[in-house]
């Protein structure tokens, strides 16, 4: 009798372990789910949208499958302290959704925010840009109290990420138009090298003067002409701030030698730049076929552009865990040969 309770309360022991060790996935899945049937357009915006969160999830359950045997659970007891803790951090994600959305806490939000030039237009992204960083806190909290600081190490990548995109939609919401001057100082190269780049397929274009701080850039074309400013976010900034933060975070835990991460990074950080100069010419070649004010120009700036970029980002980091598992059978294949 005896080795029975003890086998029960064993196999309760490692089913609380197991709910727990996973319990971040559910918890923000739900909250995820939650704005989505509220902004489902949201959704597929990855310039001040939400698109970023598919990625954090993605990129928190691969890590959390990647890692499964190196994450330990912190000791959580039945209705423990730490247990109840975790319970109320892993529905706050929800809570602050509902909050927000129902309460007038965005509205707030929105009233407080800085007006440039007298228009309002920023605005109403700053709920988002809160929601990015309440998130981040949030998924900081929710994995120190799931797997200690230890476990900080393994998730620091997605919780970058939504910490990252926090900051430069916050960046970009009180210094608008080019304001942000230290990000402005690729823009000018970026603007050239997209006209030269749309120049060798036949179209005339020219830096043509600045709105505010933004270069502008015109284009024509047999269809017609278009002008637009370039700011930092639309030369791509944003995605190398993006791309070296994950890359940085990632390299330092791979086994690659000091000279073989710098050269992976500066390659990786060049394909990145040209990926951005060549999601500027095509969002030129967009608005001269269908039209400036055309769905296809505004899908293209908040989705599939910023998207080549990240699905880059991504890839580049497969390729690396691929080169780096191949490296490690080459190595291995090479010491039992020498035995």
């Amino acid at each position: 009798m005896l080795n029975l309770a003890l086998r029960s309360s064993t196999v309760k022991i490692l089913n609380l372990h197991a709910l727990v060790k996973i319990l971040f996935i559910p918890s923000f899945a739900f909250s995820l789910l939650t704005l989505y049937l509220m902004y489902p357009e949201s959704f597929e915006m990855v310039w001040k949208g939400r698109a970023y969160y598919i990625f954090f999830l993605w990129l928190f359950s691969l890590k959390l499958a990647l890692n499964w045997r190196e994450v330990n659970v912190q000791d959580c007891k039945f209705w423990s302290k730490r247990l109840i803790a975790l319970i109320i951090v892993s529905v706050s994600p929800t809570v602050y959704v509902l909050a927000a959305n129902f309460s007038g806490l965005n509205t707030v939000i929105m009233d407080f925010s800085p007006k440039h030039y007298g228009l309002d237009w920023w605005s109403k992204y700053m709920p988002l840009t809160v929601e990015h960083l309440v998130f981040m806190v949030f998924s900081t909290v929710m994995v120190i109290l799931t797997y200690g600081i230890n476990g900080l190490k393994i998730f620091i990548l997605p919780i970058s990420l939504i910490g990252v995109i926090g900051s430069i939609y916050l960046i970009d919401n009180l210094y608008p138009f080019g304001e942000f001057t230290p990000f402005q100082i690729l823009v000018p190269a970026t603007a050239n090298l997209a006209a030269a780049v749309l120049k060798s397929m036949g179209y005339q274009a020219e830096l043509y003067g600045q709105i505010h701080k933004t270069p502008v850039l015109r284009v024509r074309g047999e269809s017609g002409e278009v002008a637009f400013g370039i700011a930092w976010p639309c030369s791509g900034v944003d995605s190398l701030i993006l791309y070296s933060v994950i890359t940085i975070l990632f390299l330092n835990e791979s086994k690659f030698s000091s000279k073989g991460k710098f050269i992976l990074f500066i390659l990786g950080a060049v394909v990145t730049y040209f990926i951005n100069i060549l999601r500027i010419t095509e969002i030129f070649i967009v608005a001269i076929k269908y039209g400036v004010t055309s769905p296809e120009v505004q899908r293209f700036h908040d989705y599939y552009g910023p998207l080549y970029s990240v699905t880059w980002i991504i890839a580049f980091q497969l390729i690396m865990i691929g080169a780096e598992k191949l490296l490690g059978k080459v190595s291995l294949k090479r010491a039992s040969e020498d035995l």
